[in-house]
């Protein structure tokens, strides 16, 4: 009888909200006019491309560690506009030769972005995937679609992967906190779908919330059984939280896990390199080194900083 050997391999997830990843074109059936060459941010191709390099260079960073470096298997990404976007991203920007393949929303948010996710064909298998879309409720906006992916890991288990874009605090917290529990809410029925064909089942939801610990749809998602791994997460060089807000960090993107996913993490954090931030000149101390701050143009990477969650996979032979 042969003798079989566990080996355990590291699967890399990342998060991130790329802080308005747009291209150059009008699309007519969105107000996508904020980004645009004769917009008030010049959004032109040079200021475009170099923003693309700049998320590529932030990606291929956060495979890093104490043990060496290898491209994350995965990862999630909020604020992009189209296939347009990602297509350059994985192919033309300095990730083309990482071959990463990607799955997208279509949603109807006005504005036109969307979340994405986007993995490495080594580590991981599409099998099923879709959009959920959030039905609006009185005085809410068509919002972002959930995106939905199901798939096979190196260890031929299926993992399923849920991206989200919550509405925005526009209009104050408590006036789009109900927005936001809509989104929490037509989440955690999907999530409960799965679950009642196979409670061990490996879970992953991540995005970014626009809550921070303890508000409700957080909570919400918390007691009906997701654990927030990236709860109260901090990085190396300063960073407590993954936004910053008037001189105050707190973290908007979240990485929630199933039970049987979260026996499996090594670690979470923020990744906050040094290239990332920057002085923050109003507060003191540091913050994201975001692209634009109002109209003016900084040349930067985004205003949220990536979530970092490494887990073991184990493999047979």
């Amino acid at each position: 009888m042969a003798l079989l050997t566990l080996l355990l391999s590291i699967f890399t997830f990342v998060e991130l909200n790329t802080e308005n990843l747009f291209d150059t074109q009008h699309d007519s059936l969105k107000n996508d006019t904020e980004f645009l060459p004769d917009s008030y941010h010049y959004w032109n191709n040079a200021r475009y491309w170099r923003k693309l390099n700049h998320i590529g260079q932030e990606i291929i960073a956060c495979g890093g560690d104490s043990a060496g470096w290898t491209l994350p298997d995965m990862v999630a990404l909020c604020e992009v506009e189209n296939d347009t976007v990602m297509r350059d991203l994985t192919k033309r920007s300095l990730l083309r030769k990482a071959r990463y393949e990607y799955i997208m929303t279509n949603s109807p948010d006005e504005r036109g972005i969307d979340v994405a996710l986007m993995y490495s064909p080594f580590a991981f298998r599409p099998i099923n995937h879709h959009s959920i879309r959030i039905q609006p409720i009185k005085n809410m906006r068509p919002t972002r679609d959930i995106l939905y992916v199901s798939g096979l890991l190196i260890d031929d288990d299926t993992l399923h992967v849920f991206v989200v874009h919550a509405p925005s605090r526009s209009g104050g917290e408590v006036h789009s906190r109900p927005f936001r529990m809509a989104v929490a809410e037509r989440l955690m029925a999907s999530v409960d779908s799965i679950r009642v064909l196979s409670p061990r089942v490996r879970i992953i939801v991540a995005g970014d919330f626009n809550d921070y610990v303890g508000d409700k749809s957080l909570m919400y998602i918390g007691e009906r059984g997701l654990q927030d791994v990236s709860e109260n997460v901090i990085g190396m060089h300063g960073a407590k939280g993954t936004y910053r807000y008037k001189g105050k960090w707190g973290s908007l993107d979240h990485i929630f896990c199933s039970l049987s996913m979260q026996l499996l993490l090594d670690s979470c954090y923020i990744f906050d390199a040094p290239f990332l931030l920057t002085d923050d000149e109003k507060y003191g101390g540091l913050q994201p080194r975001r692209n634009f701050n109002g109209g003016q143009y900084n040349n930067g990477f985004s205003d949220h900083l990536p979530l970092i969650a490494r887990f073991r996979v184990g493999v047979e032979e």
